[in-house]
C-alpha cells in the first residue's frame, strides 16, 4: 500500500492532569499511540511518522525506533504537520494524518475511507460523524456532497453550531498538495494558531474537491483528554476484546465484569468466569477453567487447566494443571503437565515435573522437583542467606514431610523421604530417610 501516516502527538494533554504524555496513556493495556499503530500495521502502511514535542523521550522510550519530527513550539495542527516535511519532500503518494489520542479507530474503517479517497480522485477526504449534540467538534460545511469549510468550535457562529456532522481528525490527500495548501494558512484566528483544518477552505477556493466519509459508529473518534474519557475507551475496548473472544469460542460468563486486554489470547471452550484479569502477553490454551478474583499476567498457559483465585506472572504452565485457590506463582516459574499446587502454595523461579503436589502452605523458591514428588504442608526451600540465592534440587517420587526446612543449597535423591518437621542442612541420598529433630521432652504435672 503506498500510504505513509502522520501521527499528531506532540501536545502537552493538560486536561490529563498528569506527569506522562498523553498518548502513552493505556487504554485496555496498551499505550493509546501503539493501540493506533498496531491497527496502522494491520492496515499494511508503507511508513508511520510521528509529530513529537512535550516529552518526546518518554514517548520514543515507549515506542522504540520510529520516524518523528519534531514541533518545539506548539502553534496548531497545521503548524505540526509541517514540521513533517522534510520527511517527506520527494514523497509522491498519499499521506494519512490521524492524532495519537484516539485509540478506538479500526483499522477496517482506515482501509474503507482510504479506498473512497483513492476511487474518488478528489484532493482530500476527511473522516466525520453525526453527534447529536456536537458540542466540541469542528463542524463539517457542506454545499451538497463536498465539504466547503471545516469550522472549529470556537470560531462557529449559531447558524454553523446547528451542524451535527463533525470532524473526526482523520485526512487523506497527496502529500505534496497537503504541504502546498499547508504553506496558504494563516493564524488569524482566536487563538493564533495555524490550524490543519484550514486547508479545507484552501483547496476548495483553488477549485479542488473535499470530500466526507463518514462514519456510522461515533464512539470509534472518541478523542482522549481527561481520564474519564480515557475509562471510557477503555471500557470500550474490552467490549471489543471480549466480544471477539466469545465470537472465536471463549465461554465468558459475566462479561461486564471480566477485564480482558488487547494482548491476550485465549483458545476455543476455555471458561473464563467473573472477577477474572488476564494482562499482556498471556496467552491460554482449550478447555481451561479460570474461576474469579484470577490474576493472569504475561504467562503462557497449555490446555485443560483450572486455576482458582490465584495470581501467576510471567510463568509456564502446562497441560491439566489444577492451581488454587489462593496459590501464587511467581516470574520465571515453569509448572510441568498435571502438577497440582493449591492453597497458601508460592512458588518463584522454580520448575516443579510432571504430577508434582504441593497442597498447601508451602514455599518453593529457586527450585528443581522432580516428576510425581510430593510436597508436604508447611515446607519452606529457605533459599537466601541475606546476601545470596542458592539452589535446592528435589527428585522424582520424593515425600517432603509437612514442615520440613530445606535450607539451600541442597539436593534430595530420588525416592527419599523428610520426617515431619526436620531441618534438613545436608545433601539427602536416593532412597533415604532423613529426620531432623530435637528430643521430645514431657515434664509431667508442668502446670502445677
Amino acid at each position: 500500500m503506498k500510504l505513509k501516516t502522520l501521527i499528531l502527538a506532540a501536545g502537552k494533554g493538560t486536561r490529563m492532569k498528569s506527569d506522562l504524555p498523553k498518548v502513552i496513556h493505556k487504554v485496555n493495556g496498551i499505550p493509546m499511540v501503539k493501540k493506533i499503530l498496531n491497527e496502522l500495521e494491520k492496515l499494511g502502511t508503507e511508513e508511520n511518522i510521528l509529530i513529537l514535542g512535550h516529552k518526546k523521550e518518554e514517548i520514543l522510550k515507549e515506542l522504540g525506533e520510529i520516524k518523528y519530527a519534531v514541533q518545539e513550539e506548539q502553534l496548531g495542527t497545521g503548524h505540526a504537520i509541517m514540521q513533517a516535511e522534510n520527511l517527506l519532500k520527494d514523497y509522491e503518494g498519499d499521506v494519512m494524518i490521524l492524532y495519537g489520542d484516539t485509540p478506538l479507530l479500526r483499522h477496517e474503517t482506515l482501509k474503507a475511507m482510504y479506498e473512497a479517497h483513492k476511487k474518488s480522485g478528489v484532493a482530500t477526504t476527511i473522516l466525520t460523524s453525526v453527534y447529536e449534540n456536537p458540542f466540541g467538534y469542528g463542524r463539517i460545511v457542506k454545499n451538497g456532497e463536498k465539504v466547503t469549510a471545516i469550522v472549529e468550535e470556537k470560531e462557529a457562529d449559531e447558524e454553523t453550531k446547528k451542524i451535527k456532522e463533525v470532524n473526526a481528525g482523520v485526512y487523506c490527500c497527496n502529500a505534496k498538495e497537503l504541504f502546498a495548501a499547508l504553506k496558504k494558512v494563516t493564524n488569524n484566528n482566536e487563538k493564533g494558531e495555524y490550524y490543519l483544518t484550514d486547508i479545507v477552505g484552501i483547496q476548495v477556493g483553488e477549485g479542488k474537491t473535499v470530500a466526507s466519509f463518514v462514519l456510522e459508529d461515533n464512539r470509534e473518534i472518541l478523542g482522549v483528554n481527561s481520564k474519564v474519557e480515557l475509562a471510557e475507551a477503555s471500557k470500550i475496548l474490552r467490549e471489543r476484546k471480549n466480544t471477539s473472544l466469545m465470537e472465536e469460542g471463549v465461554i465468558l460468563i459475566d462479561p461486564a465484569s471480566t477485564y480482558i486486554e488487547e494482548t491476550v489470547k485465549i483458545g476455543r471452550d476455555t471458561v473464563i468466569y467473573p472477577t477474572v484479569m488476564l494482562q499482556g502477553n498471556t496467552v491460554i490454551g482449550e478447555n481451561c477453567e479460570i474461576i474469579g478474583c484470577t490474576r493472569i499476567i504475561d504467562s503462557t498457559l497449555g490446555n485443560d487447566i483450572r486455576i482458582e483465585s490465584s495470581v501467576i506472572e510471567e510463568s509456564i504452565v502446562d497441560d491439566k494443571v489444577t492451581m488454587g485457590p489462593f496459590a501464587h506463582l511467581r516470574p520465571k516459574s515453569h509448572l510441568k503437565e498435571k502438577v497440582h499446587i493449591g492453597n497458601f502454595v508460592e512458588v518463584k523461579k522454580s520448575t516443579l515435573e510432571y504430577g508434582v503436589k504441593a497442597g498447601h502452605l508451602t514455599y518453593l523458591g529457586n527450585a528443581t522437583v522432580g516428576k510425581d514428588t510430593n510436597i508436604g504442608a508447611g515446607t519452606i526451600t529457605c533459599n537466601y542467606d541475606g546476601v545470596n540465592k542458592f539452589d535446592t534440587v528435589i527428585g522424582e517420587n520424593v515425600f517432603i514431610g509437612s514442615d520440613t526446612m530445606l535450607v539451600a543449597p541442597v539436593n534430595i535423591g530420588d525416592k527419599a523421604i523428610t520426617g515431619a518437621g526436620s531441618v534438613i542442612t545436608k545433601d539427602v541420598a536416593p532412597r533415604a530417610l532423613a529426620v531432623e529433630r530435637s528430643k521430645q521432652i514431657i515434664k509431667f504435672e508442668w502446670r502445677k
